[in-house]
């Protein structure tokens, strides 16, 4: 198996993915806050169909990235495409129809509290779509079920849901335009093992049942060793390794070898996984 690429874009696709069918392209990207670089010339390519787990140090910038990409952040220099499009070049007739294609789950879920969760998944309804109110209140319980959640959930204010049932249904809000590719964020921070576990399932289930593609932002080890595809590991402003986790086993990278394979690392037995 080849070593980890440094820097640069490997071209490996992901599962269900084409060689060089890119959903998001990021080229030299960089970002700074009060003339502080925290990105610089950042590269990196995510195909279709793939779950990448985006993981670095805490503050290497791996947010800041993500709300680059989403338009949240403004960056100082590079290129940003989009399903083969430049963000910086598109009208904005055409951003809209972009906006409908993705979906994020941001780190807290951010579900607005005065709304019940169907009211939350019917947010991006009703801000992109014109639909009767009864086809929403449908279309919303759909994804409520789609994320394990019952129906009866969605009559419940986020102060009534654990922890785990916030992720699920911030995860049906991100899904409510079937996009073809999500953000997430920390998707299973602050949740307990076995919950994490089901929810790693379940964004597994959806890529396969969905053809999503999947960026996911985490810190979790089990998460980056049972669902994603491919890992790019953010340090020194920048993309250092990319590859499967089997290669960032074998990474003599200095952080990538102090988080892989660490006294915390928990090393499966990636032979027998292929």
């Amino acid at each position: 198996m080849s070593e980890p690429v440094e820097s640069e874009p490997n071209g490996a696709n992901g599962a269900g993915g084409q060689a060089g069918d890119v959903v998001l392209s990021v080229r030299d990207v960089t970002v700074a806050f009060n003339g502080r670089k925290v990105l610089n010339k950042l590269s990196l390519d995510v195909y279709r169909g793939e779950i990448l787990g985006f993981v670095g140090a805490s503050g290497a910038g791996k947010s800041v990235l993500l709300r680059t990409v989403l338009g949240l952040n403004r960056k100082q220099g590079g290129t940003i495409k989009l399903f083969g499009q430049d963000l910086d070049k598109v009208s904005e007739e055409e951003r809209l129809r972009l906006d409908t294609r993705y979906g994020v789950l941001f780190q807290q879920g951010a579900l607005f509290s005065a709304l019940t969760v169907k009211e939350n998944v019917q947010v991006p309804m009703r801000e992109y779509l014109d639909l009767p109110e009864t086809l929403m209140d449908e279309l919303a319980l759909i994804k409520i079920e789609l994320v394990g959640l019952p129906r009866d959930a969605g009559a419940k204010f986020p102060s009534e849901l654990s922890g785990g049932m916030i992720k699920r249904a911030a995860l049906a809000r991100a899904l409510a335009l079937d996009p073809e590719i999500v953000f997430l964020d920390e998707p299973t921070s602050g949740l307990d093992p076995i919950s994490a576990a089901e929810f790693d399932e379940l964004v597994a289930k959806l890529r396969d049942t969905m053809g999503l593609t999947v960026y996911m932002v985490t810190h979790d080890l089990d998460s980056l060793f049972s669902v994603c595809d491919r890992i790019a590991v953010l340090g020194q402003k920048r993309v250092l390794v990319e590859g499967t986790a089997a290669e960032m086993l074998k990474s003599e990278e200095p952080w990538v070898k102090s988080y892989f394979r660490g006294k915390r690392a928990r090393q499966l037995d990636l032979a027998a996984r292929g």
